[in-house]
């Protein structure tokens, strides 16, 4: 049986040697599995960070967008505004020319009788 101890022994030898093996390899991933685990604990509180930031820059961007809908608005007002008041400036401005017109004819010593009478008493 000394034949088979021995061969035990080398058996058993290589099963210890074997299982150092396989500890030694587990503590490798043990390791790599922890920095893993920093890793991704690094990245969730960076995509917590970048949410926040991404949920802030869109609640901005939603009032500017609003504030500049409402500028838009505005300005579109005015130039309807202002177009209406250069209609009626040039409205305005047709009705005096022409009430002016009316009373300078009125007014005008050639077109009155009084200013008939006065000229042919220069030429006579």
């Amino acid at each position: 049986m000394s034949g088979a101890g021995a061969a035990l022994r080398g058996h058993h030898a290589a099963l210890r040697e074997g299982l150092s093996e396989l500890r030694a390899r587990r503590d490798e991933l043990s390791g790599r599995i922890r920095a893993e685990e920093v890793e991704r604990g690094r990245l969730q509180a960076r995509i917590a960070t970048l949410t926040r930031r991404l949920s802030d820059t869109s609640e901005s961007l939603a009032g500017l967008r609003s504030t500049r809908a409402h500028i838009d608005r505005t300005i579109a007002e005015m130039d309807i505004a202002s177009g209406e008041i250069l209609d009626n400036s040039q409205t305005l401005l047709d009705v005096m020319k022409k009430e002016m017109g009316d009373l300078g004819k009125a007014i005008d010593p050639q077109n009155t009788s009084l200013g008939q009478q006065i000229r042919r008493q220069k030429r006579s």
